[in-house]
């Protein structure tokens, strides 16, 4: 796919997603949400990447849908059988990688609930947050009522979705939203610099089960908990890169990870 409204690159491990309409403040287009859902699945299937990075350009993350055209920015989809809230059809937290969002700017609306969908979010101190479209005649998306009350919990859940609110970084830090504030200037940095030090240092199988059991953690039990940690453990143990990493560590140097999520991944995950 030729993109139009993201910008992608890759460098040692790390695909950094731009969010590329900075005219606009990156406000959201259906032909973004596709160009995402390309860059996502190529993220999700490519061994070469070992981590993600999701960021804006310019001086917004993204400012939420565009309403360029206001009146007809909400038009009845009834009969429209390819409708779908989700917004990206191959949602951040399917990926099965480290996903950082280096969240540079204001994050309005869908702008918000794309970010949730990360599994790290580095906030800027000086933005404008929320999920503000129970105030615009509609109501939050991107699967927000299921990675937002993970994240915070029902009340404040509550608060931030109900309300339509605005918050500033320090808020969204004390909501519990953010894995760190920063001044904006250092948010991507930030992102970047974590994202890099996991595609060099830890076991791509690893992080890749790791993450598909966090994210599916709260709808299970703890003993489904165990049982699903115990079946992992006995891909992984006695593996190239369970043998790899302690030597790596006892030998001070960068481990060099053998499995791979394309060929090793199970067919029952």
């Amino acid at each position: 796919m030729e993109y139009r409204d993201i910008e992608f690159q890759l460098r040692d491990g790390v695909a950094t997603v731009i969010l590329n309409r900075p005219d606009h403040l990156n406000t959201f287009t259906g032909k973004m949400g596709e160009e995402l859902e390309h860059a996502y699945r190529r993220c999700d299937e490519d061994d070469e990447i070992r981590a993600v990075v999701l960021t804006g350009a310019g001086r917004a993350f993204c400012a939420g849908a565009d309403m360029s055209e206001a009146a007809s920015s909400f038009e009845s989809q009834e009969g429209n059988e390819a409708f779908s809230a989700a917004g990206v059809a191959f949602p951040a937290f399917r990926i099965r990688k480290l996903v950082v969002a280096a969240v540079n700017g204001h994050a309005i609306g869908i702008g918000l609930t794309l970010a949730l969908q990360a599994d790290v979010r580095i906030f800027a101190k000086e933005a404008k947050y929320g999920v503000v479209q129970v105030r615009r005649g509609v109501m939050p998306d991107a699967y927000a009522h299921w990675t937002l009350p993970r994240l915070v919990g029902m009340a404040r859940a509550a608060e931030i979705l109900l309300t339509g609110k605005t918050f500033r970084g320090d808020e969204i830090e004390c909501l519990g939203i953010a894995s760190r504030v920063l001044p904006s200037a250092e948010v991507l940095a930030a992102a970047q610099d974590m994202a890099l030090d996991v595609a060099t240092n830890a076991a791509p199988l690893s992080v890749a089960f790791s993450k598909r059991l966090l994210w599916q953690s709260l709808e299970l039990s703890a003993e489904d908990v165990e049982r699903q940690e115990t079946a992992l453990h006995h891909v992984l143990l006695g593996g190239p890169d369970a043998l790899e990493g302690p030597v790596a560590f006892m030998q001070k140097r960068p481990p060099n990870w053998k499995q791979r999520i394309s060929k090793d991944w199970p067919k029952t995950q």
